[in-house]
């Protein structure tokens, strides 16, 4: 609550927090668009594989010909991680193996990480925090994406003494989205490819929104860094509201869809046959709690806390999220009280690759919300050796694989990626 009057006084020093960007797409273009109305913010370096695509991204978003004038573009992310007058990195490629080689770059540097990439995050996230730790740096989730929000949520219920049944977001989900490719994305965005293309939108980034792959992700980070289950199964994505949380997210035997307390969860904005959910949560955050004791439950009731039917349940929720535009609070945070805003603790689960239809040995997998595999959340004891989404990107498979089976390592061609050989140091502890 007091990093504006932080922001304020290192201005007044006349030493802000000096940040370098990796990646100026639409997260990182939301961040940049913020950052001449914080006193005590500078961007001294914007890495992009195309400095002059960044630099017009800055034009777009209101930065006046001097500031640019002042940053630096390359074209290298490491190199931007190394620079001097960089002392925050944001990693916001979306490339999960990008952004692995960009943290580790940066943390080698003695570079504070913010890591927007949830890919990169929630494959290797809980090894990139201790190397950071072990650095004297911090690595931190990004505020204004759901994973951090959600952990702050679940911070502040616990530190009220609440328990925490449930944690998550909404999203707009049917089961047959699995199985839908790029071709036909738009369709259920409402909009039409020639639309789509003009504004820019890149229809797998936003497939996999859609097909769950987003989802499971974002869920994965937030039990890492949360302590909290992942479902048996993978998400249920049961239809609910912001009115009925507190019913739906309890355990099965109070009447809930939960097999047990403490998991996460996302809810669909859309019942089974279509319909919208009143009141839905498509944009927002949800954490759950527990009262822990009937003095607190009757407390529940007497300041008008809507409840289940037991009363000793109860829901917070916040219905949007900011993503770039609120992401200097991460930012401000590393730099001015080295302190994370979310941090990916221990592997709780993993994003495992699953057959969108049956796929033929010999065939190149094309990653996340593409053609071939969808990502689904498993707890990390059930995964065994599942092939993560993160690495189901131009990997040949070496022998068919029926639709809606969950890919193994031994099933593609993956040598010595050492990429892969993080991620299994990663699941092992």
């Amino acid at each position: 609550m007091n990093l504006a009057r932080l922001a304020a006084e290192a201005a007044e020093r006349g030493s802000p927090v000096r940040a370098g960007l990796i990646g100026a797409g639409k997260f990182g273009s939301m961040f940049l668009s913020q950052v001449p109305t914080i006193p005590g913010l500078t961007v001294t370096a914007i890495a992009d594989l195309d400095p002059d695509k960044a630099r017009a991204a800055c034009r777009t978003v209101g930065w006046d010909a001097a500031r640019i004038e002042a940053t630096t573009f390359v074209d290298d992310g490491a190199a931007l991680a190394g620079r001097d007058d960089v002392e925050v990195v944001i990693e916001a490629t979306g490339n999960p193996r990008a952004g692995i080689a960009n943290a580790e770059a940066a943390i080698a540097a003695g570079r504070h990480v913010v890591m927007v990439n949830v890919e990169a995050d929630a494959m290797v996230g809980p090894l990139l925090a201790r190397k950071a730790a072990a650095a004297g740096v911090c690595y931190s989730m990004a505020y204004g994406d759901q994973p951090a929000l959600v952990s702050e949520m679940v911070d502040w219920a616990r530190a009220a003494g609440f328990h925490v049944t449930a944690a998550g977001k909404g999203t707009k989900y049917l089961p047959a989205y699995h199985a839908v490719t790029p071709d036909d994305v738009w369709t259920h965005y409402g909009l039409t490819p020639d639309a789509a293309r003009a504004a820019g939108m890149n229809p797998q980034m936003f497939n996999s929104f859609l097909d769950g792959t987003k989802s499971a992700i974002e869920m994965v980070a937030i039990a890492n860094a949360c302590g909290l289950d992942v479902p048996d199964e993978g998400l249920a994505f049961p239809p609910c509201g912001v009115d009925d949380l507190a019913h739906v997210l309890r355990p099965r035997d109070l009447g809930g869809q939960l097999a047990r307390r403490g998991m996460v969860e996302t809810i669909s904005s859309l019942e089974r046959d279509g319909r919208p959910v009143f009141r839905d949560l498509r944009w927002g955050v949800y954490v759950v709690l527990e009262a822990p004791n009937d003095y607190a439950a009757a407390c529940f009731r007497q300041y008008g806390l809507p409840t289940d039917s037991t009363g000793r349940f109860a829901a917070m929720y916040k219905p949007f999220h900011l993503i770039g535009l609120e992401l200097s609070i991460s930012v401000l945070s590393v730099a001015l009280r080295r302190e994370p805003t979310g941090q990916a603790r221990e592997m709780r689960g993993t994003v495992a690759a699953v057959a969108k239809r049956a796929l033929r040995s010999g065939e190149m997998l094309d990653g996340e919300g593409g053609y071939t595999v969808w990502g689904k959340a498993l707890p990390l004891a059930r995964a065994g050796a599942a092939l993560p989404i993160g690495l189901a990107h131009r990997v040949r498979l070496r022998r068919d694989i029926p639709a809606g089976a969950v890919l193994t390592l031994d099933d593609v061609e993956i040598g010595d990626d050492p990429v892969a050989a993080l991620y299994r140091q990663a699941i092992a502890g």
